[in-house]
């Protein structure tokens, strides 16, 4: 007999788009040694920036080792709230809740189970516990998924669309034996999506095995910005043509074809014998500004044009990012929103 479990469609919950008002922007502090080797307090002048930067806009809550958080409150300064909790490390978009809301002001949260990136890590992560603790400090609602998911693998519009990639989702070290059609009725059930747009494979040196969102993200319902290599001889090169064909042969969840606009790839990069997954999708829509990062390239003045093109409304910030991808991952990956709204009680 199959039991019945409560799901967020069921409460009329779905999730917006980034671009919606926000009530704060979750972050947490770079702490793991083997991770950043030679380069933590590089990141953490990094990520105290972007800390910074966004609070600027919106409020930016910051969870620290409680042995960290006096020196993380120190570098980030009186604008970003510091909390002491036991993390892992720093990447809130994957380890952090996803929010939801009622329509209705209501917002509530979705516990994802986080297993590291396929086991990324070889032991055990406290990360796994994150989103219930800030959920707890929130009093906020919770629907605990049952299945793996990070939140760098999906991008949604808010009306009812969501794209994702092939080879994070299919990954066997995630949810062995799920097929595209379980992963449908979920995000469906969870998240309020009535569309899925599958693109194949992510960016070559991505350490979450094709994450989206380094790949493509939403701009406005209607409107994909996609990650462009144009050099024939790089593997991203087929990454683009594969995922612009997808793109371009689909629909949106309410009919619409898609606008597709390019992004272009910096130049390669290398850290420790390894390539950087450099992406300008990877950006953060805080609330009257767009935060994106910079990599000392010829192409960070285009990305920032078509940014500021695609936002009018928004103050655009460019901050050096190469720090922080050096650790795996960007501004996007380091935040996460939580939407406008008051929380829903628990159940």
């Amino acid at each position: 007999m199959r039991v019945p479990v409560r799901v967020p469609a069921c409460d009329g919950l779905h999730m917006p788009a980034e671009w919606e008002p926000h009530a704060a922007c979750w972050m947490a502090w770079p702490c793991l040694d083997i991770l950043w080797g030679g380069g933590l307090s590089a990141a953490r002048a990094a990520y105290a920036e972007v800390a910074r930067t966004i609070a600027r806009f919106e409020p930016v809550i910051l969870l620290a080792r409680p042995e960290h958080a006096e020196e993380a409150a120190a570098l980030c300064g009186s604008t970003v709230r510091v909390l002491a909790m036991p993390i892992e490390d720093s990447w809130t978009r994957d380890s952090g809740p996803t929010f939801l809301v009622d329509g209705a002001g209501g917002v509530a949260g979705v516990d994802w189970v986080f297993n590291s990136w396929g086991h990324f890590y070889t032991r055990d992560t406290t990360d796994e516990a994150i989103a219930l603790g800030i959920l707890a400090r929130l009093g906020m609602r919770r629907y605990a998924a049952p299945f793996i998911l990070e939140g760098g693998s999906i991008h949604v519009d808010g009306q009812g669309t969501l794209i994702t990639t092939e080879q994070c989702l299919l990954d066997p070290r995630r949810n062995a034996g799920m097929e595209k059609r379980d992963f449908e009725e979920l995000f469906e059930a969870y998240l309020g999506v009535r569309k899925v747009i599958w693109l194949g494979e992510g960016l070559e040196g991505d350490d979450t095995n094709g994450h989206v969102d380094i790949v493509a993200c939403f701009a406005q319902p209607g409107v994909v910005l996609l990650h462009r290599c144009q050099d024939g001889d790089d593997p991203n090169r087929r990454v683009y043509e594969d995922s612009l064909r997808r793109l371009e042969l689909t629909t949106d969840a309410s009919g619409r074809p898609l606008e597709i606009i390019p992004l272009d790839q910096p130049v390669r990069r290398e850290h420790a014998g390894k390539r950087l997954d450099l992406s300008y999708i990877n950006f953060y829509l805080a609330n009257g500004a767009v935060v994106l990062p910079a990599f000392d390239d010829p192409a960070d003045q285009e990305a920032l044009a078509t940014l500021r093109r695609l936002f009018p409304d928004r103050e655009a910030v460019q901050l050096p990012g190469l720090e922080i991808f050096k650790g795996g991952g960007g501004i996007h990956c380091i935040t996460q929103q939580q939407p406008a709204g008051a929380s829903l009680q628990p159940f």
